[in-house]
């Protein structure tokens, strides 16, 4: 597990990264929510400490054990499913932050429920994620998330826990004497490849590999982002396209795990922006049922590409945090189902409304579903003068 010294390097990463993501600076009496598995505590005492003496206000917020997680599905009834306690919504109108932190007990623990049940969950919690989104747009909020190694992440890698632990200290630079230094160098680096991808004006981007066929449209008022502070680690660089000129197939070689359910296999098939087939080697029915969770589960939400020169994530990690971040021999790139970022577009996001939002391609919905692939690939941007230029090639962007 992770040593003392380590939780505390983690735990100013984490309340930098926040820190990083919010337009407008924190300030005293800001409320910061810390959401956790109760596996996470020894990280959570620390960021708790540490929001005190910044003079924030902490909301600490236990995430439910897979035991009360499987209960509830099992056992709610329709009004159960929607239902938010009272003073919910007031907290998350009035949130300045959140640090989300994930150290789950079980990763299949909800296989074979009702998947009715879950999206039926999963929509009523989406008002939620508008409030914070509108806030966040408005400069209000911000957020960040990580991960702390447990023994069925471990079992599900693959790996031993100690072998676990030591790609997430690896992953997040904690072997270093300052990781928010090396974080900071991280950030400038990807600023770079940024402001070089924002410069170009894409139309298309054609996505090969020895699975993958898929051309994506980029859109109208569009910006590359990432390596923000959104996420420890995050090495990503990505936008949300205009779903509606997604065609071609894209397959995911990297298992995931989605509402407790394993994923692996994954083929999926687009024409006009919509899916119109999909299948899995494990978790097939699953996927099937899930992606008709609202009309915007079987559209694309994110296109992201991993620099393999950023990123020192060189194993399969069972957690979508690590695995879409992965370096190894040839970065990755993951498309996300579901839901869109507005911080990907490139005006002013308090005026990207739900209408505007419908005109320029911006997808939404209660899923967003990150699925990876880390083959060697090459992506090829056509930019709307019809020039075709390389953008990234064997793991790296060509800036």
């Amino acid at each position: 597990m992770l040593t003392n010294k380590q939780l505390e390097k983690y735990a100013d990463v984490l309340i930098w990264a926040l820190q990083k993501t919010r337009c407008s600076k924190f300030k005293e009496g800001d409320i910061v929510r810390v959401s956790y598995h109760i596996s996470a505590l020894p990280l959570v005492e620390i960021i708790h400490k540490k929001l005190l003496e910044l003079r924030f206000n902490p909301a600490l917020r236990a995430r439910t054990t897979s035991v009360i997680e499987r209960n509830f599905f099992d056992i709610a009834n329709d009004s159960q499913l929607v239902f938010l306690e009272p003073g919910f919504k007031e907290l998350v109108n009035n949130l300045n932050g959140s640090i989300y932190i994930i150290s789950p007990e079980s990763l299949t623990h909800l296989k074979g429920v009702d998947t009715e049940k879950i999206n039926k969950s999963a929509n009523a919690l989406r008002s939620i994620r508008q409030i914070l989104d509108k806030r966040e747009d408005e400069g209000k909020f911000g957020w960040t998330l990580c991960t702390v190694p447990t023994q069925a992440l471990a079992d599900h890698a693959g790996l031993t826990l100690e072998e676990y632990t030591d790609q997430v200290v690896k992953a997040c630079f904690l072997d270093k004497k300052d990781p928010i230094e090396e974080w900071q160098s991280i950030f400038d680096k990807s600023n770079t490849v940024k402001n070089w991808l924002n410069k170009m004006d894409i139309d298309i981007l054609h996505i090969q590999s020895e699975n993958i066929d898929l051309e994506i449209k980029v859109g109208e008022k569009r910006k590359w982002v990432g390596v923000s502070g959104y996420n420890i680690p995050s090495f990503e660089i990505f936008l949300s396209p205009d779903w509606s000129g997604t065609r071609g197939v894209y397959y995911a070689d990297r298992p995931s795990y989605l509402f407790g359910n394993r994923v692996e296999g994954l083929k999926v098939e687009f024409l006009k922006g919509d899916v119109i087939e999909i299948s899995a080697e494990d978790g097939d029915d699953f996927i099937k049922k899930i992606t008709c969770m609202d009309d915007g589960a079987k559209r694309v939400g994110e296109f992201s590409l991993t620099d393999k020169r950023f990123s020192r994530i060189d194993k399969f990690m069972a957690d979508v945090l690590f695995d879409e971040n992965f370096g190894g021999d040839f970065g990755n790139c993951h498309i996300a189902l579901g839901d869109s970022y507005s911080a990907a577009f490139d005006g002013d996001p308090k005026k990207l409304t739900s209408a505007k939002k419908k005109k320029l391609g911006f997808n939404e919905s209660a899923l967003h579903w990150d699925i990876v692939n880390s083959e060697k690939k090459t992506v090829t941007a056509k930019l709307k003068d019809g020039t075709k230029v390389i953008i990234y090639d064997d793991g790296k962007f060509k800036n």
